[in-house]
């Protein structure tokens, strides 16, 4: 292996890459299934736990806001890792807020909580994917980013199974109390951090740092194109995960198998197909990286097909999981590395929290529509339909790549 591959893997930038990661990642499900199984443990009737959907909503707007982290630097630690360590600490401090709430007496509170929460969390997204772009060389991107979403994987299991395994033997305050003390990961990686060097200037008027963004990005060649293919890229792989716990569950196996083999199985799968996607990218460009693992990610969707086709199997079912999941993770580092590549370093944080927005939009707009389509075309059909959805995107890599640079040798000056 190369000695500037070995360099980039090693250095300090993945080691911080891996950390926000997993900061970034610790918040979602503390807000989400893991509120929700604290709000039936304190009998709160289903209907009030599925409004509390709504507190999610900052992680679809955070674009709104975002300019502020570009136009304003704070005076300690940098314009990025200034606003790394304040928001940790507001997010620890919220965290511990909601900690405090009683489900049991009044639940504004806690959704008032929770929605600050996830405020300060999606505002933390914001600006670490922006110190990552910056931070890291074009070719570094990949890998950065499959371990950011490895990092990410893993909050998943702390704030999910660790704190759901905690909540058996403490209190809940007590639990999200422990879960605060866990950002320390990313107030840690905030001081091993070194702060990217820009050469363009923040922008130096709230307006500047709100209109020309878009007016940048808009004035480049094909970037109503750029825009469909970030919606399009991922349609096939979100749609297919979405409906995956339905059809597991209607071809017979039960929730402890769905739990043993998808959820085992896929965190497994997910997490080294990023890394192996991420390490792939290291020298490759970022177009070619696109359509290979485009093309794998969506051919991977067959194997549902063939699940269905067989039935309750389960050494199918886990190489179906096993597949999809690798391939998805693989498609994932590839998708993030494009975002970042294409964000201005003067607008980073309002450029990328554009993009990752456009990127839940087919999963919220087609995902209320794949019960109709898999009631329609049954299982198979439906998983084939998943399969050929994923077309358009992949045609698109033609137009998009004429724009991509070439994998670039990282910076010998540039701090590892």
């Amino acid at each position: 292996m190369p000695s500037t591959t070995l360099r980039s893997i090693f250095s300090r930038r993945m080691l911080v890459a891996l950390l926000t990661g997993f900061s970034s990642g610790l918040p979602l499900l503390l807000t989400g299934g893991t509120l929700q199984a604290w709000l039936v443990d304190e009998h709160v009737d289903i209907k009030s736990i599925g409004l509390f959907a709504v507190v999610g909503l900052p992680y679809t707007l955070k674009f709104l806001w975002s300019p502020v982290f570009d136009r304003f630097v704070l005076p300690f630690l940098g314009r990025r890792r200034g606003w790394m360590l304040v928001i940790q600490l507001c997010l620890a401090a919220a965290l511990s807020l909601l900690g405090r709430t009683d489900p049991a007496r009044s639940l504004w509170p806690v959704a008032l909580a929770a929605l600050i929460v996830s405020f300060v969390s999606a505002s933390q997204d914001i600006v670490l994917d922006a110190y990552r772009r910056e931070s890291l060389a074009e070719h570094e991107l990949g890998f950065g980013s499959g371990l950011f979403i490895n990092g990410y994987r893993l909050a998943l299991l702390v704030s999910g199974a660790l704190a759901l395994f905690l909540a058996d033997r403490i209190p809940w305050s007590s639990v999200y109390l422990i879960m605060a003390g866990a950002l320390a990961v990313g107030v840690v990686a905030t001081f091993v951090a070194v702060e990217p060097v820009i050469e363009a200037p923040p922008p130096r008027s709230l307006r500047e740092a709100v209109v020309d963004p878009f007016v940048e990005f808009f004035q480049r060649r094909g970037a109503v194109l750029i825009l469909v293919f970030i919606l399009l890229y991922k349609i096939g792989d979100q749609m297919a995960s979405s409906m995956t716990t339905p059809f597991i569950l209607d071809l017979g196996f039960s929730k402890t198998e769905l739990a043993a083999i998808v959820k085992v199985f896929g965190m497994a799968s997910t997490m080294l197909g990023a890394l192996v996607g991420g390490a792939l990218m290291l020298r490759m460009r970022i177009s070619r990286a696109l359509l290979i693992f485009g093309v794998l990610q969506a051919a991977a969707i067959l194997a549902y097909v063939a699940l269905a086709r067989v039935g309750k199997v389960h050494a199918v079912l886990a190489v179906a999981i096993s597949l999809e999941m690798f391939t998805a993770g693989m498609g994932t580092s590839a998708y993030a590395a494009y975002m970042a590549s294409l964000t201005n370093k003067k607008f980073t944080a309002t450029q990328y929290a554009l993009f990752s927005s456009l990127m839940g939009v087919p999963r919220v707009f087609f995902g209320m529509m794949t019960g109709f389509v898999a009631a329609q075309l049954g299982w198979a059909g439906y998983f084939l339909f998943c399969t050929l959805s994923a077309i358009p995107g992949l045609v698109l890599i033609r137009w998009i790549a004429r724009d991509q640079p070439a994998a670039r040798e990282p910076d010998p000056a540039a701090p590892q």
